[in-house]
């Protein structure tokens, strides 16, 4: 967001400009900028002196929303705190960096000062000598980077000075913050949400902290910490109002939120003594200049990604409808695309139907190194696990494999294993007060007198005892590795379909009845709506924390009540059918994993439904070689 306003200023001005990041290249980045795409964690220096630079504008991007995700551990070590000692290691020993800006954040402030329990009536000016006390993982990475470069300013052989600039509630054009998902949101025709409108927010426009950033670099008298915001605070109502004008018809849905009131304001008093200068955009100049911009992207004609995907699906096994309904989607998304079936064995039926097979190695972990480079050979860059027992390999090592260049389309580790364990997976139902069956390790625990036993971990059918008396229940345990125990309810089993975000947001999702089952999986299943149903589904997925494909099954009683028996982190087996009504899955997770804005692709439910019948079928192969 800062960057694609910071690089034209620094061209305008004259500089040689240098930017490295994981993505692509912007195609608005003017020709004279010299590009590096990749990880800066891995550049050299051999590198950085070659193209020796006076100035080092370090951004330090990566982030997350407030309540960061348990996969966000990682990320923000490797791409905040790792990264931004590696660029410093590196201008340390050149001599010739004169100067260098950091994007800190007000995160560093303690939240106490500025988080409150009810609406506040004004914002609370937070001062550069006022408390810390990092709220989340990226406010202690910018504190922790605040923190080394104060102690290289110590040191007389310290070639460069610096300043830590604490940016405010940043938006502006090409982002993904809140002023531009709503703006997004309102051009497709949706409704926003909503959450805390009472909340007061010191937003600085993009354009302007690009201005600020720059202005701070070109001042080498100006060190330590100073703020960046306008230092005229805004409520959230204030933006929906704005929006209101430019948008009269839109619809705003109220969201429950239990965090706190937020009422911060950057006090700009050392900025603008230090520098001269001050924001020039408020929320009124700002926004229609935003909307314009997402206006322009809608109508864009390029719709493609620039880099043709290649996708491995794993364990193929048998699952040829899978693959073709992912050549399908990846060719939708890029005409160039292709699919890799990939399976341990080499004798899988994939491997007969698929026109790229890979006998591939094992997932365990002593074979990663193996993996990545038969991926690199193959110029894989997308993976689609989708077989429960190599979930936890492939979301383990989801960010070595991001960082060889191959996107995993796979929830964090914790979810998963959540999900893998039905007695883990109950409790934390039932202590999220939500709708979970009781699972025990024992039917002593449990109320009634029918009951359900099957294995703790692997496939629900696998050995599964239905509507068994209690000593019937203790009887079919014996044969079990792990059982565990849970009563019978009366009722018809429903399949929810779904695709969330990387924000664990449900873009669309399709409820099916399974009509017949066999092995665990739905012979013949139909799809149906229930609004209450699916919106009731979609607040527990949500809370699952998972991404992209998953499926959750569900047994709604006589009494129409719902309780969810487990989920399944990962493409269904009949989950097919419901890229037929709209939840189309597999493209949304190739074009989220190319990095596309995915409220430019809505989800539309289909008007009829769509009943699905898996039947052996003949494939006959043309081969010269036979």
């Amino acid at each position: 967001m800062i960057g694609l306003e910071l690089i034209p200023r620094l061209v305008m001005r004259g500089y040689s400009v240098m930017v490295g990041d994981l993505k692509p290249r912007p195609p608005s980045f003017p020709k004279e900028v010299t590009y590096r795409h990749g990880d800066l964690n891995e550049i050299t220096q051999a590198e950085l002196d070659a193209f020796s630079p006076d100035i080092i504008i370090h951004l330090a991007a990566t982030f997350e929303r407030s309540d960061e995700t348990y996969g966000f551990w990682d990320d923000c070590f490797q791409h905040n705190v790792r990264l931004s000692h590696h660029l410093m290691t590196l201008a340390r020993n050149n001599r010739l960096v004169k100067r260098v800006v950091f994007a800190s954040s007000y995160l560093i402030y303690d939240p106490s000062l500025y988080q409150f329990d009810a609406p506040q009536d004004i914002a609370r000016p937070l001062r550069e000598e006022d408390r810390i006390y990092p709220r989340n993982l990226t406010g202690m990475a910018k504190l922790a980077h605040e923190i080394e470069l104060r102690f290289l300013q110590h040191f007389g052989e310290t070639p460069f000075s610096s300043v830590c600039v604490r940016i405010f509630r940043g938006y502006g054009r090409n982002s993904r913050d809140i002023v531009s998902r709503w703006v997004r949101l309102l051009l497709s025709g949706q409704p926003i949400t909503v959450y805390r409108p009472e909340g007061i927010f010191d937003y600085i426009y993009a354009a302007d902290a690009a201005e600020g950033l720059l202005r701070l670099g070109e001042n080498s008298a100006c060190t330590g910490v100073i703020n960046l915001g306008t230092g005229k605070a805004r409520r959230v109502a204030d933006v929906v109002s704005i929006l209101k004008d430019h948008f009269p018809t839109m619809d705003i849905v109220a969201g429950h939120s239990d965090i706190a009131f937020e009422a911060s304001q950057a006090d700009i008093s050392k900025l603008h003594d230090s520098i001269g200068w001050l924001p020039e955009y408020d929320l009124e100049k700002a926004i229609p200049e935003i909307i314009a911009h997402e206006r322009g992207r809608a109508h864009a004609s390029v719709s493609f990604p620039q880099v043709a995907p290649r996708v491995l699906v794993s364990s193929a096994s048998r699952k040829v409808p899978l693959l073709r309904a992912m050549d399908e989607a990846a060719r939708a998304v890029h005409p160039d695309a292709r699919v890799v079936a990939g399976d341990l064995s080499p004798d899988a039926i994939a491997a007969h139907v698929s026109p790229l097979f890979w006998a591939m190695p094992s997932t365990v972990d002593s074979e990663l190194a193996s993996i990545i480079e038969g991926c690199r050979s193959r110029g894989i860059t997308v993976v689609l696990p989708t077989r429960d027992g190599e979930l936890m390999f492939w979301s383990r090592h989801a960010e070595a494999l991001r960082s060889a260049g191959i996107d995993v389309i796979v929830s964090a580790p914790g979810p998963i294993e959540r999900c893998l364990d039905k007695l883990a997976f109950s409790r934390f139902g039932i202590q999220q007060r939500l709708p979970f069956i009781p699972t025990t390790e024992s039917p002593a625990d449990l109320p009634g007198e029918a009951f359900v036993v099957k294995e703790r971990f692997g496939a629900g059918s696998r050995s599964i005892g239905i509507n068994l008396s209690r000593l019937d229940a203790l009887d079919h345990a014996e044969r079990l590795e792990l059982p565990i125990f849970q009563p019978y309810i009366v009722g018809r089993e429903v399949s929810v379909d779904a695709w969330l975000d990387r924000d664990f947001h449900v873009k669309g999702l399709s409820l099916r009845h399974r009509d017949s089952v066999s092995n665990g999986e739905s012979q013949i299943t139909t799809t149906f709506r229930d609004t209450t149903l699916e919106r009731e589904a979609a607040e527990i997925l949500e809370r699952l924390q998972l991404n992209g494909p998953v499926v959750m099954q569900l047994i709604v009683d006589t009494d129409g009540r719902l309780h969810v028996v487990e989920c399944n982190a990962r493409f269904g087996g009949a989950s097919t059918a419901s890229i037929k009504v709209g939840v189309d899955s597999l493209r949304w997770s190739l074009l989220e994993s190319c990095g596309a804005d995915m409220t430019l692709h809505p989800f539309h439910r289909a008007a009829t439904e769509v009943r699905q019948i898996r039947v052996p079928a003949d494939v006959h192969v043309y081969d010269p070689r036979i």
